[in-house]
């Protein structure tokens, strides 16, 4: 118990002001690992002290929400590396070291991760259909256009010279701004 304040400690010191790293309860703390351009898989590590840690391994999951998008031979393949070292480190404070090897390593650890498609979710749910024609190609989603400020007040002044009248609620923000002025009323 006394080896787990400290380790707590010493993470709390190291992790600091780090903003991927989560202590969700004085024994279960969580890492997400951003993508970046060596590595397109994020990921969400949670790693849970047992009470005998650091004598015995400590619970290392990837089994959560925000791991969904990754498949599970992937996780298992992250999930059994990282078990490994944790035996090598069996007896000493390993939280630091877990995290780090797979900072270090999630490029290695992710070569040909492939994202999970909403078919394998689907078929790993159990509510899919295997008839074939229910079966349809995927279609890219259109994205729609964004424009600027600057590009929509031009297009709503095109819109007003061409018919003469502005449309409805043209000047809500005027409205908005006179109302806070003005404050309410109080009934005499």
């Amino acid at each position: 118990m006394e080896e787990q304040t400290e380790e707590l400690d010493i993470l709390t010191s190291i992790y600091d002001g780090d903003d991927n790293f989560r202590e969700i309860s004085p024994k279960v703390f969580q890492y997400k690992l951003e993508a970046t351009e060596d590595s397109q898989c994020a990921l969400l590590l949670q790693i849970r002290w047992t009470p005998n840690y650091p004598e015995q391994l400590p619970d290392i999951t990837l089994e959560l929400f925000f791991n969904n998008h990754i498949n599970p031979e992937t996780k298992k393949y992250i999930t059994e590396k990282l078990v490994e070292v944790a035996e090598e480190n069996l007896g000493t404070a390993m939280t630091f070291t877990l995290i780090e090897f797979i900072k270090e390593n999630i490029v290695s650890l992710t070569e040909g991760y492939s994202n999970r498609t909403s078919s394998d979710i689907v078929q790993s749910t159990g509510t899919g259909t295997n008839t074939s024609s229910s079966r349809t190609q995927a279609t890219p989603a259109v994205k729609k256009e964004q424009f600027t400020k600057a590009q929509k007040r031009r297009m709503l002044d095109r819109l007003i010279n061409m018919k003469g009248e502005r449309p409805r609620g043209w000047d809500w923000v005027d409205l908005v701004k006179h109302l806070s002025k003005t404050g309410s009323v109080e009934p005499s």
